[in-house]
């Protein structure tokens, strides 16, 4: 038995979950576990469709992105997560889409706002979304420098990656991470779900007012404790 079974079903299953909730198409995605003891994570393989993975051709990196074990290349994400990693010590999945409703705010450069309780359930925040690269970023090692302009980004809000494990990257996809692999793709498939919500609210009304402060409140104190809640500058 190799020592890197165990991450490589973690991370076969996590990424067969992505299908099954909508969340990608044809080989749009990637979701990778991490071992920290062996200083390790297993990644989806590049370009290999979601019908035709096993457990056994999850890619094995290391947190300098470097295969250490597989015959397959690895995700072209594969830098990003590495640098998530290795700035992050508590995580241990991440999970990357281009899920439909996201990824359009991704595009159109915006937040989601926090217009509702299911968003504040998860979140007392708006979704935060990241610049685009700059051109010097994008001309130099691109994957390698979206993973700094996640952790910059979330530095400058003076959010936790404890606390948000969700963000967008302008002009490209969500990011999402957690634990383990599966909570990341939980919240990749709870982004997804309320990106489409707040679209929709939007569509209703353009001038929809965000989420009162001591609904926000009620909401993620209730799900996740007393002592659990953050805010944000809303800017008003």
């Amino acid at each position: 038995m190799s020592k890197y079974e165990a991450i490589q079903k973690l991370a076969y299953k996590a990424n067969m979950d992505l299908p099954k909730l909508n969340l990608v198409i044809f080989t749009f995605g990637n979701v990778s576990a991490a071992d920290r003891e062996l200083g390790v994570f297993a990644i989806k393989p590049s370009g290999v469709p979601y019908d035709e993975l096993s457990p056994e051709k999850m890619v094995i990196v290391d947190f300098d992105g470097k295969v250490v074990k597989g015959k397959l290349r690895p995700s072209s994400d594969t830098k990003t997560h590495a640098v998530l990693y290795r700035e992050w010590p508590e995580i241990g999945g991440i999970c990357h889409t281009h899920s439909v409703y996201a990824t359009a705010w991704a595009q159109a450069q915006r937040c989601i706002p926090i217009y509702g309780t299911t968003h504040a359930d998860h979140k007392t925040v708006d979704v935060p979304c990241a610049p685009p690269l700059h051109d010097d970023w994008i001309k130099g090692d691109y994957e390698y420098q979206t993973g700094y302009q996640i952790v910059e980004h979330l530095k400058q809000l003076g959010y936790s990656y404890l606390d948000v494990e969700m963000i967008l990257v302008g002009n490209h996809a969500p990011f999402t991470w957690g634990k383990t692999a599966e909570k990341a793709v939980y919240n990749s498939a709870v982004l997804e779900s309320i990106a489409q919500m707040a679209y929709l609210t939007e569509q209703i009304d353009p001038q929809a007012p965000r989420l009162k402060d001591s609904l926000i409140k009620k909401h993620f104190e209730r799900k996740h404790g007393p002592d659990a809640y953050y805010g944000q500058d809303n800017g008003e």
